[in-house]
């Protein structure tokens, strides 16, 4: 086991919080995994958790032991024990440290259909359950089929069908009655020969041929997302830092009487999900700088970093922003990201 001691996580995370981690260990197999779950029970180490760093926030300082899993191993198999698996259907077995963009640009040249619409979304594959990531009309619970884990407690290995991972918008059971307790070490997709494009969103369809292939739609959204998201190699990011709030159908209603160009997305059960975006740019607030962040000047979701900055300077911008938002809209803005205490 190659346990590191005192690692900076700068270069860790892509909104380069400052981060010193006591102890660091990427572990390749699942034997390594356990091995050092094991080490750090009997030394009595807290376990942290790390993938690729996109959506996290981190503190200054990291006791314990922090895992960053490096199963990068992937494969297809064109059978799998599911009753409900169509002729057509592909199964990806993705270990936890595969880079998630790597893994969608590889299955949709090989023609697979599924997760074209989730292109340059950073991070690693393990972390993908965690926040149910979605984009364009695509969420990653509508091709997952099972996630192994291995229990921090007991370094015992399970699988857990999409129905038992409870997702829901940014959510699931891995934020919940899981968080701290497992370490997602593999995915297992379902994707699909049979041509099915999501074309709704935005205006993917308008940039592709009538009948495109997954890899022609899954450039598109990378053309999309560059256009409007900066590079977190060039501009410390974390992607979208606040979720679109899902408010009551009445309170919309009253919000449409004063805004009627405002963006809404109904979602059933009364409920409807509005555009943070569109809510943080009418308070005026794109582009806007505080010391070492800011809101990105061409899309106003996404919280930069110009460096020097900590996490408590990041939360104190945050804050601000979501005061604006409620003190105009009366809705309550959340982080996207999670943030990870020592």
């Amino acid at each position: 086991m190659n346990i590191l001691n005192n690692v900076d996580l700068s270069a860790a995370n892509t909104l380069r919080l400052p981060c010193q981690a006591q102890r660091f260990t990427a572990p390749r197999t699942l034997s390594a995994l356990r091995d050092v779950l094991g080490q750090a029970r009997r030394e009595g180490w807290a376990v942290t958790l790390l993938g690729g760093g996109s959506n996290v926030l981190l503190p200054e300082k990291l006791p314990g032991l922090v895992v960053r899993p490096a199963l990068h191993q992937w494969w297809l198999s064109g059978h799998q024990d599911d009753q409900n698996a169509q002729e057509d259907d592909v199964f990806a077995h993705v270990g936890a440290g595969v880079n998630w963009h790597a893994l969608v640009m590889a299955t949709a040249a090989r023609g697979l259909w599924g997760i074209e619409n989730l292109a340059l979304i950073p991070g690693s594959c393990g972390a993908a359950p965690v926040q149910n990531i979605g984009a364009y009309g695509v969420e990653l619970a509508d091709v997952l089929h099972a996630v192994q884990v291995m229990e921090l407690a007991t370094g015992r290995v399970d699988w857990l069908s999409a129905e038992e991972c409870a997702f829901g918008y940014r959510d699931s059971l891995f934020k919940g009655e899981l968080a701290g307790g497992v370490v997602i070490t593999q995915l297992v997709l379902r994707l699909s020969r049979t041509p099915a494009p999501k074309l709704g969103y935005g205006d993917i369809a308008a940039r592709l041929p009538s009948f495109p292939t997954p890899l022609a739609v899954a450039e598109a959204v990378c053309a999309i997302r560059r256009e409007k998201l900066p590079d977190p190699h060039v501009l410390a990011n974390a992607g979208s830092f606040f979720k679109n709030p899902l408010v009551n159908d009445e309170q919309v209603t009253q919000l449409l009487r004063q805004y009627p160009a405002m963006p809404h997305f109904p979602q059933g059960g009364g409920k409807t999900k509005l555009a943070a975006g569109w809510l943080i740019d009418q308070c005026g607030l794109k582009g806007m700088r505080d010391g070492a962040f800011g809101v990105h000047q061409h899309q106003a979701l996404v919280l930069v970093h110009f460096g020097g900055g900590d996490r408590h300077g990041l939360m104190k911008t945050a804050n601000y922003i979501a005061a604006q938002v409620e003190a105009r809209f009366g809705v309550l803005l959340e982080p996207e990201p999670r943030l990870i205490n020592p």
